[in-house]
Order: structure tokens, then C-alpha cells, then sequence
């Protein structure tokens, strides 16, 4: 499906805060007509982890648009986006309109957006809107408010960013590598703009309130600095400067920390010197230990005081809680920045660029590999789809690993005994060749496995056992509970549908294919990422049965 040029879907990641709805409600309330459509469709990201009971946001009946909800699984903001804009895209939108779901729309918002699109010209790739973040008027800024506001002076924030979908495909999206919101959206954009793209600003508006938080959250946050680490790792010493991030203070926090260390090592060392009787060598480390604290001291002293003096002031009735929280949390985020960034950079110290190439291809077994025969014991009855063997030689030709992940509920169900079951998987063997792994859920629906698809447990252990990562996996198969369990362990997915998939199956597939052999070709295709997909496929008849579904 193809749109006009200019037309837009919207993409929400959500962890459930009520705010969903609220921003859902403003988007509903804005004024469109046929010079300034509203979006084709809305697709909210349910990024919960766990087994949830599924987001239901709302939007009246007057509007044009619908709502959809998929599922992220909790594996943060940049892959929950990529689950968003390849389930989008097959609306035929022409761009993704990034917005968070803690961020309320003006009015005006999206005749603003309608014309920041008309305005990029084919070299665009993308376009930023303008953040407000509304501060008290009748006092100074706590930390939190101020960390918040500087989302106005940011580059490229996704709280409001429209990327055309060539731009998204020519990069595979969203380094999902970045576990939270801090600096995919950075990551994305210098991607972008290293592709030949452009990126402007517009002239839309959002308002993006202070959120509650806790006396620990500026602590918490701390953790972005492994995301740095990856940054340097990816794009090199100078990407601050190419991102246009501002300067960070982690050599401030580095130096604190070290005058704590020299401090501690004195100390320690005087302590050694005392109980051997060595003078001179306690004078000395008690001379280290003295300067190292009283480094420390100014350092935090200075620290409290950059971070008190903006906000509130004596008087004010946030003042004393607000330097309650200065002074507990400057003394604690030296030495968690400086963790979190040797955290960062003993986990990337390998990593390559996004999308990281694949290492094995995964199929489900009915439906994907072989004809689906309900519940089936009898390997006289296996009979391969078309192009399986084909499909299956290729992936080896390509020197990646093979394996299946096959939910068998009929043991469970006591339909079939696992003694069955390994003969048809025997079969298929004899018919395809070996694979690298096998892996079964024997268990019934309700016994609550966490083998059993949509669950990851099945890929997770396909993967341990290959000897690689699950994002360097791909899972092909027939039915949404094999996309969702690739989603839930990070990997990828390519769903072929048959007369038993649901058309909401299709609709929230990252890549679809039309066959076996498709699916396998985009996989393998040069420069192919998570998020290739092969031409649309055609609608399949309705499910015939629905204990196909394993």
C-alpha cells in the first residue's frame, strides 16, 4: 500500500503511564481537514514487561484514525520504536511521527506537522518539533525540573520527531543496543545524516510536563553513562560534538572519585604501616589519605553547590527537601556515574555497528516448515511447504546455524507422547537436513510455561545453545505468538502467513513475507537488518482450525 507524499503514521511507546491517554485525547482534539490530514493510524507500543493485561487506549469514533496496540515486551524505548514503525509502515504512511506518551499536544499540533512535512524536500529525513516544558512560575527549578527542561535545547529528542520510513529503512531503525531513552535518539540521527540524509527543524510545538519522580531519580539516571560508552564506541571520541550533545561533567565525577579512592588507599596503608611499625610510611599515606579527602570534600562540596544554587531558595517550601536530595545524591553520583560508564565499556568493548549481522535462522516447524496437521504423531503425514528444502539449504549455503522452535502442546494436552513427536521431528530431519538445534515446548497452555511461544524461553535456549546473541537470530514463522517470542528475547522476525493467521497477526508483523523462500532471501539479502521485509503477501483465506495453532 502506497499514500500520498506527506502522510504520516504515529508512533507511541508506552510503559502505561495514564499520560497515554491524555495525550491520545489531545491528538483526538486537533483540527485536520484535507490540506492538513491527521494520521493514517496510531500504533501504541505496550513496552510492559511481562505478562500484562493489554493497554486499551481510546479515541472517539468521529476521527479518522484508529488506535493499534502491539506489544514491546520491556526492552525499552528504541526497539519498542522499531516494533511501532514496521508494524506501521504497512499502512503506506510516508513518515513516523515519534511522539512519547508523557507529552500533550497544542492545538494546532498537527496542521504545524502537515506543514513541517510539506516543507522537507526530498533530502529530508527528518524533522523535529519544538519542546516546551512548563516550569513553576513562583519559584526556581528543583534538579528533576531543570534535567527536564533542557529537553528544549536537545537535538533530535524523540518526544517529538518525524523520520520518513526510507530514511528509517535505509539505517534498520533504532539501535535497540540502547536499553533506555538517552541515546538512541542521538544514535539514529548522526546514523541518518551519515546515510546522505538531512535533518530540520519545524515549526509544531509540544508541551512535555515535569513528571513526578522520586528523591533518587537524578541517581538512577546515572546509568546513561554506559550508553556514552557506546556512543564513543560507535561514533568515536568526538560524537558529542557530531551529535551536538552538550559537554557532560563525567570527568568531574571521575576526578571525585579518584580523590575518594587516594583517600581510602591512604588510609589503608596507614592503617598497614601502623601494625608493622613503619613511621615513615604512615606519615606519608596519611598525608595521601588527608589530601585525597579533602580533594573529595571540595569536589562534593562543589557538586552540591552546582546543583543547589539554581533551584529553589531558603524560604521557598521545597527548599529544605530539595537540599535533602542535593546532598544524599551528589555524594552517591560520582561513584555511580564512573560505575555505570566501566560497566558500559567492558559490555561494548566488542560491539560493531547496528544492525549486527545475523548468525542463525531460526524456523517454527507447522505452518512454517511443513504442513500444518493438528496435533499429528504420524511422520507418513509430514509433507514440506513449498520451497522449504530450498529455503533451508539456502540459510546453510550462507554458512549461518538452522533450527526450529515448535510449540507441541499435544503432550501436555495428552493428544501425543513426546516418543511421536520425536519421530515426525526425525522426519523432517530426513527431509531437510540436520539443524544445528531442536527446541519443544511439550507443555500445555496452561501450565504456564516459559517455553511455550509467544513466551522467549524456546529462542533464548535456541540461541544459548548456537553459541550466539538473540539479537543475531532470526525467527521465521506463521502466526503472531512466533513474532511476539522472537520481540520478548530480542531477536528478529519474518512472518509468512497461512489460512491460520490472523490479519492482526499480519498488521503488528515487524517484516512480512509472502513465502517460505521470500522470508529466507530477505533475511540473507546484502545489508538486510531486523526490519526487512519482502514484498506485502497476499491476504490468506481465514483459519481453517484453530488447533493448528499449537
Amino acid at each position: 500500500m502506497t499514500a500520498a507524499p506527506g502522510t504520516y503514521a504515529v508512533v507511541v511507546p508506552s510503559v502505561g503511564r495514564p499520560t497515554l491517554q491524555w495525550l491520545l485525547d489531545t491528538l483526538s482534539a486537533q483540527d485536520v481537514d484535507a490540506d492538513h490530514p491527521g494520521p493514517l493510524e496510531v500504533v501504541v507500543v505496550d513496552d510492559r514487561p511481562g505478562d500484562v493485561e493489554p493497554l486499551r487506549p481510546s479515541v472517539p469514533d468521529t476521527v479518522a484514525w484508529t488506535v493499534r496496540t502491539v506489544r514491546g515486551h520491556g526492552r525499552g524505548p528504541a526497539a519498542a520504536r522499531n516494533r511501532g514503525w514496521r508494524a506501521a509502515r504497512r499502512s503506506g504512511a510516508q513518515w513516523i511521527a515519534f511522539l512519547d506518551d508523557d507529552v500533550e499536544l497544542p492545538a494546532g499540533w498537527a496542521q504545524r506537522l502537515a506543514g513541517d512535512l510539506a516543507a522537507c524536500g526530498p533530502e529530508v529525513g527528518a524533522t523535529q518539533g519544538r519542546i516546551e516544558v512548563p516550569l513553576p512560575g513562583h519559584r526556581r527549578p528543583t534538579d528533576w525540573e531543570r534535567n527536564t527542561a533542557s529537553l528544549e535545547d536537545a537535538d533530535w529528542a524523540t518526544a517529538d520527531m518525524a523520520y520518513r520510513v526510507a530514511a528509517l529503512e535505509a539505517v534498520d531503525g533504532f539501535d535497540e543496543r540502547f536499553p533506555r531513552a538517552y541515546r538512541e535518539d542521538a544514535d539514529l540521527a548522526l546514523r541518518v545524516r551519515r546515510a546522505g540524509w538531512q535533518l530540520v527543524r519545524g515549526q509544531r510545538r509540544i508541551t512535555h510536563p515535569v513528571r513526578p519522580a522520586d528523591d533518587l531519580v537524578s541517581l538512577r539516571v546515572q546509568a546513561g553513562n554506559a550508553d556514552d560508552a557506546l556512543m564513543r564506541r560507535l561514533h568515536g571520541p568526538d560524537w558529542r560534538r557530531a551529535a551536538e550533545a552538550p559537554p557532560g561533567g563525567f570527568r568531574w565525577h571521575a576526578a571525585t572519585v579518584a580523590a575518594l579512592g587516594t583517600a581510602g588507599a591512604g588510609a589503608g596503608a596507614a592503617l598497614t604501616a601502623t601494625v608493622l611499625g613503619h613511621r615513615s610510611v604512615r606519615r606519608a599515606a596519611l598525608a595521601a589519605a588527608g589530601a585525597g579527602a579533602a580533594a573529595w570534600g571540595w569536589l562534593t562540596g562543589r557538586f552540591v553547590l552546582l546543583r543547589t544554587v539554581p533551584g529553589p531558595r531558603p524560604g521557598d517550601p521545597e527548599f529544605r527537601p530539595e537540599l535533602g536530595r542535593m546532598l544524599r545524591t551528589s555524594v552517591a553520583i560520582p561513584v555511580a556515574a564512573v560505575r555505570h560508564k566501566a560497566r558500559g565499556w567492558w559490555r561494548h568493548r566488542g560491539t560493531g555497528p547496528w544492525p549486527v549481522p545475523v548468525r542463525a535462522v531460526l524456523f517454527d516447524r507447522d505452518g512454517t516448515l511443513v504442513h500444518d496437521v493438528p496435533y499429528n504423531g504420524d511422520p507418513d503425514a509430514v509433507e514440506l511447504v513449498p520451497g522449504a528444502r530450498e529455503a533451508v539449504d539456502a540459510v546453510r549455503a550462507a554458512g549461518l546455524r538452522v533450527g526450529v522452535v515448535s510449540n507441541q502442546s499435544g503432550i501436555g494436552r495428552g493428544l501425543l507422547t513426546r516418543a511421536q513427536v520425536d519421530a515426525v521431528n526425525a522426519r523432517v530431519t530426513e527431509l531437510l537436513g540436520p539443524f544445528d538445534t531442536w527446541q519443544l515446548c511439550p507443555h500445555a497452555p496452561e501450565q504456564d510455561c516459559a517455553c511455550r511461544k509467544p513466551r522467549p524461553g524456546m529462542v533464548l535456549a535456541a540461541a544459548a545453545e548456537l553459541g550466539v546473541a538473540p539479537s543475531e537470530c532470526v525467527l521465521i514463522g506463521d502466526i503472531g505468538a512466533d513474532v511476539e517470542a522472537a520481540q520478548a528475547a530480542g531477536a528478529r522476525s519474518v512472518l509468512v502467513p497461512t489460512p491460520v493467521t490472523r490479519e492482526e497477526e499480519v498488521a503488528a508483523a515487524p517484516a512480512v513475507a509472502g513465502t517460505l523462500r521470500e522470508a529466507v532471501a530477505a533475511v540473507l539479502a546484502p545489508g538486510a537488518g531486523a526490519g526487512t521485509e519482502a514484498r506485502p503477501a497476499a491476504r490468506p483465506a481465514p483459519a481453517a482450525a484453530a488447533g493448528a495453532r499449537g
